[in-house]
């Protein structure tokens, strides 16, 4: 069976609706480079196909969306069990994808349910309509296996409000539907149980011809009816990220990260949500904390094409460097949960380390032609 699965719906008015299925259900739906390689080329061929009037991103099974990129595939290269130009083409290809959604000219309406992580969090972002459902839980975790928030995160971190973006990125936090949309993180709370109800509306609606096709509108339409009908689903949840607002912009208001991080650690609370965000900052990589906060504080007026060109250049440098494999071995090969880090914590991490890892391996990035 595929790891991804293409299908066209189609419309009583003669069009169709592509639909992708992330079809990895035993590994989280985890992007591997194969499954990446199957969908560049076949969304290229929908833009040009008229009959195509948006694409569903979704997957299989309820638990995930998507859970990450293939970083053990990653770790087997690094450490020699594998093809060595692996990592550089693996981030190429995904920040492609990623790129190409992001300026894609037809609607791309994203089911991000259950887990939706790193890898996830990228196709998410990336499409013009992103739907949460109750069972939806984000995260960019890789503080915890010594990378950084990739996949664009650059971009859509930089635009959180109150230093949130910066706060969910050095403590891998998990945010529901609520929070997810307050944030700007999602554009729509649906019930999980309404997919089928979507892709049915979908088909049944009158798209127009020509000039006259308004594809957003009539998704914009389709997803603002079900999240009407799906109010209920979500009036139980909780917002953790606006209970502690206030608290997060204060944390993040200092000059320096070694600053952030003393002040989040030193705060007392018995919420298990912010616990949990203390606890994960406490034992995550320092590397990658600081290079969070580099990152992030380069990148805030970068384009988005130079926001991928950026990330690749790091993300092959991370790869270069024993704090990433060491991160992904303690947490997903050995399964020790007691990573080596390079550095005993934040203050410890020098400065001309981080500017070593940012530098660009290259003259030239193999993202140059993103325009």
């Amino acid at each position: 069976m595929s790891s991804v699965l293409f299908t066209e719906h189609s419309t009583d008015d003669g069009h169709a609706i592509a639909e992708i299925k992330l079809n990895a259900e035993r590994s989280l739906n985890a992007l591997t480079l194969d499954m990446i390689e199957a969908i560049l080329p076949q969304i290229d061929a929908w833009e040009a196909d008229e009959r195509i009037v948006a694409i569903l991103l979704d997957s299989a099974g309820e638990k995930a969306f998507c859970a990450g990129g293939d970083v053990v595939s990653l770790y087997k290269a690094i450490t020699g069990q594998g093809d060595p130009d692996f990592p550089e083409r693996f981030f190429e290809t995904e920040y492609r994808l990623d790129y190409r959604l992001h300026t894609y000219s037809k609607p791309v309406i994203c089911w991000g349910n259950g887990i939706v992580m790193g890898g996830g969090m990228g196709l998410l972002n990336a499409s013009s309509h992103r739907v949460v459902t109750e069972t939806s839980r984000l995260a960019m975790p890789e503080v915890t296996i010594g990378l950084y928030p990739d996949v664009g995160a650059s971009w859509f971190l930089n635009r959180l409000p109150g230093g949130a973006g910066r706060f969910l990125a050095m403590t891998g936090s998990q945010i529901n539907a609520p929070d997810a949309l307050t944030l700007g993180l999602a554009d729509r709370c649906i019930a999980s149980h309404r997919r089928d109800e979507l892709i049915q509306k979908l088909m049944n609606a009158t798209w127009g011809a020509g000039e006259n096709t308004d594809a957003h509108g009539v998704v914009n339409r389709a997803l603002r009816e079900l999240e009407q009908a799906s109010k209920g689903d979500f009036a139980e949840l909780d917002t953790p990220v606006g209970n502690f607002a206030p608290l997060i912009r204060e944390l993040m208001d200092h000059d320096t990260v070694e600053q952030m991080v003393a002040a989040l650690l030193a705060v007392e609370s018995d919420d298990k949500w912010f616990n949990k965000a203390q606890k994960t900052l406490a034992h995550g990589s320092p590397v990658s904390i600081k290079l969070i906060d580099e990152q992030l504080k380069r990148a805030k007026h970068m384009s988005l094409a130079e926001v991928f060109q950026s990330e690749l250049a790091l993300s092959v440098q991370c790869c270069r460097h024993r704090e990433f494999p060491e991160g992904v071995r303690a947490l997903l090969v050995d399964k020790d949960g007691q990573p080596a880090w390079t550095y005993a914590d934040v203050t410890a991490v020098e400065d001309s380390f981080i500017d070593e890892l940012l530098a660009s391996p290259w003259p030239e990035s193999p993202l140059a032609d993103l325009k």
